[in-house]
């Protein structure tokens, strides 16, 4: 695979050993390791006018890159560097069949994103977090089966519904009506030092960030024009809050390939 061209990169953190394959693709990667809590970081394809789902949840944030290579790989180097991947119900739902580890998406690079994830000491794959405030979903997908570690982080009225399953997840009662990032953190073990991806969906995505719980993000701006009709939902990156004009984004890396930029603000 062709390497991206590296535009610009102040990124803070250590510097991760990525090994030969990963470093002569994306270069240089740092990522913090926080000393009070887990460092979180998002990520998110987009269109040139911002759309990163077009009629959800048949239409995924695949369709707007096309399926690029690079963009999938860049989003198992992400996976490859964390200790946990947080997903939203819906997304969830949207692909029922879907395990959020790098191997779902290096393809040459696998062998190269399980040795990052040996070097960091981390586990073979990240944590499935599942973050579900009423508790629908069905703990027989594929996300549950025991090919990675797996948690919900839900509400009490969630929590009961799950357990009316039978079925042997680990589930946490974290929140009466919503379910906070940090408080699903916590309750998952996850503190100092852990780094986690945040692969939800655009409401959830807004409320952490409402939050303050998100630190940085990865945005992959794809060569494609999409637009808003009327009649077919199209999301941005944060649906459903208003997070205010005073909520600024630090650009922290830029990076090419083709037409596609591969972007990265702390937050």
């Amino acid at each position: 695979m062709e390497p991206l061209e590296l535009w610009f990169d102040d990124a803070a953190g250590e510097h991760l050993p990525l090994g030969p394959a990963l470093a002569a693709l994306y270069g240089p990667l740092r990522m913090p390791a926080r000393r009070d809590r887990p460092h979180v970081y998002s990520n998110f394809v987009a269109s040139v006018d911002g759309v990163v789902a077009l009629d959800p949840p048949r239409g995924t944030g695949g369709d707007v890159s096309g399926r690029d290579p690079h963009d999938r790989a860049v989003m198992a180097l992400l996976r490859a560097a964390a200790d946990a991947v947080v997903i939203g119900a819906g997304t969830l739902r949207a692909e029922p069949g879907h395990l959020w580890t790098a191997d779902r998406l290096a393809g040459e690079l696998a062998d190269a994103c399980r040795a990052l994830r040996a070097s960091l000491g981390l586990a073979p794959r990240p944590l499935q977090l599942v973050v579900s405030g009423s508790g629908d979903l069905d703990l027989g997908w594929g996300v549950f089966a025991g090919e990675a570690p797996a948690m919900v982080a839900t509400t009490p009225a969630g929590a009961a519904r799950l357990r009316a399953q039978g079925r042997p997840v680990r589930i946490a009662e974290v929140g009466e009506r919503g379910v906070p990032l940090r408080a699903a953190l916590a309750a998952a073990g996850l503190g100092a030092g852990a780094r986690v991806l945040c692969e939800c969906g655009p409401t959830l995505h807004a409320e952490f960030m409402a939050e303050g719980a998100i630190d940085e993000a990865f945005l992959t701006v794809a060569p494609s024009l999409v637009g808003r009709p009327r009649d077919v939902r199209a999301l941005g990156m944060l649906e459903g809050r208003l997070l205010g004009l005073d909520h600024r984004a630090t650009l922290a890396s830029v990076r090419r390939r083709g037409s596609f930029l591969f972007l990265r603000y702390a937050l």
